[in-house]
């Protein structure tokens, strides 16, 4: 490594999806494609799933805790979702930013706009769906969620929908070898 290398910043990745676009999978296909990407874990004030696991899938923090770090600053992008509190702290994404290291964050189009908004060089990417069909077929072949769960995410991938054109890369999730493709060509170019 010269000393050019050692003085570059890592890059932000920001990647945003309604819910059943295949975010998920699409964010931990870049995970085992590119071991040295550090993902950024979530603070929530909700309590953990069984399946969950502290600090891997989510930090999980009190209300009083939360308030806090919003009081001082410190989460980077942060929201209320359907009655839990959700956060994306910055210090240690701005750490491994300054170290060289990239970073991918998973967020909704509202947390996606805070972090453009206080780190302009964040690169967005929105994960879509086909169509509108295809995503509700996808919600409901799920099976794990009411009717009334099902017509709240799809109202609110409306609303998610509309907001992709201030996105700096969409990616259309139809074909999924393709998908991946796409979205590996936006992390890999590099300069030499």
């Amino acid at each position: 490594m010269n000393k050019s290398d050692s003085q570059k910043k890592g890059k932000l990745f920001v990647i945003t999806a309604p819910s059943g676009a295949g975010k998920t999978t699409m964010r931990n296909y870049l995970l085992e494609n590119n071991p040295d990407l550090y993902f950024s874990v979530s603070a929530t004030t909700r309590q953990p799933r069984p399946e969950e696991v502290i600090h891997k899938d989510y930090h999980f923090m009190t209300q009083e805790k939360y308030n806090n770090h919003l009081n001082n600053n410190n989460f980077l992008e942060h929201a209320e979702v359907f009655g839990n509190y959700y956060g994306t702290l910055k210090q240690p994404i701005l750490e491994r930013l300054e170290k060289g290291i990239d970073v991918l964050l998973d967020v909704d189009t509202k947390g996606a706009k805070q972090v453009k908004q206080k780190i302009s060089e964040a690169i967005l990417i929105f994960i879509e769906p086909p169509s509108m069909e295809e995503l509700e077929r996808r919600l409901r072949s799920r099976g794990t969620e009411s009717e009334e769960v099902i017509c709240k995410r799809l109202r609110e991938a409306e609303f998610e929908m509309a907001q992709r054109d201030f996105f700096d890369y969409r990616v259309v999730n139809d074909v999924l070898e393709d998908a991946r493709k796409e979205i590996g060509n936006i992390l890999s170019p590099r300069e030499i």
